[in-house]
């Protein structure tokens, strides 16, 4: 029995003037989906994803979560499940840790507590210890930063993480430990979670996911395996 797409875009389009941004496009992310997004700037990678997290407007077509459109009213649920992570971490003052524990604060997560002691063992799988949740956000490396903006994202489990280039402007080992949170969060719950990584990496794409999707001039080309 096929299983029901955590998300689901059908015919989606966008544009401005008589430019087409997004051309009819129709994709599904099932548990298990590790899709890897690749195309040249400007194609609407970033687009697409801001788009799934209904983050930006459509102009035609719709999206569905577990099979039904997403209402008003559910929106911020939906998007405690369905998590965006932008390629550059934007700067917030206070600690590692005051950052980390923004997400409590919000209404959809209210009755949910930071969880410290995971959060530090989760630094230490990639060679960061406790003492890192008291440096100021703002004095942190552009790689640095990412790891806490994706640690922000995973530590909430969300079922569905939309990856826009989140290792593009980091060193190697940097962007290893971006792949090692990843990868940890979907081996967690591997049947109930997926992700699209949206990449300039091809041999990155290819190594960490199970299908390939190329983007061009607003428009999707599943790649055969």
């Amino acid at each position: 029995m096929s299983q029901l797409p955590l998300i689901a875009a059908q015919g989606i389009s966008r544009r401005i003037a008589h430019r087409s941004l997004l051309d009819d496009v129709s994709i599904e992310l099932v548990p298990g989906d590790r899709i890897g997004l690749l195309g040249p700037s400007g194609s609407g990678k970033s687009l697409l994803l801001r788009s799934l997290a209904l983050l930006e407007p459509i102009d035609s077509g719709q999206i569905l979560w577990l099979g039904r459109p997403v209402s008003h009213h559910q929106a911020s649920e939906f998007r405690s499940q369905v998590m965006y992570v932008h390629q550059r971490a934007a700067p917030f003052e206070g600690t590692v840790q005051s950052v980390l524990c923004l997400p409590y604060l919000l209404k959809c997560n209210r009755g949910r507590t930071f969880d410290r002691d995971w959060i530090v063992r989760q630094l230490q799988s990639i060679g960061r210890g406790e003492s890192f949740l008291s440096q100021p956000h703002e004095q942190l490396s552009g790689g640095e930063a990412q790891i806490v903006a994706l640690l922000r994202a995973v530590q909430m489990s969300p079922r569905v993480l939309l990856l826009d280039e989140p290792t593009s402007a980091l060193d190697s080992q940097s962007g290893q430990h971006i792949e090692s949170i990843v990868i940890n969060w979907l081996a967690d719950q591997p049947d109930d979670r997926a992700m699209i990584w949206v990449s300039h990496d091809a041999t990155q794409a290819r190594r960490i996911c199970n299908s390939i999707i190329t983007m061009r001039s607003g428009q999707t080309q599943l790649e055969e395996n």
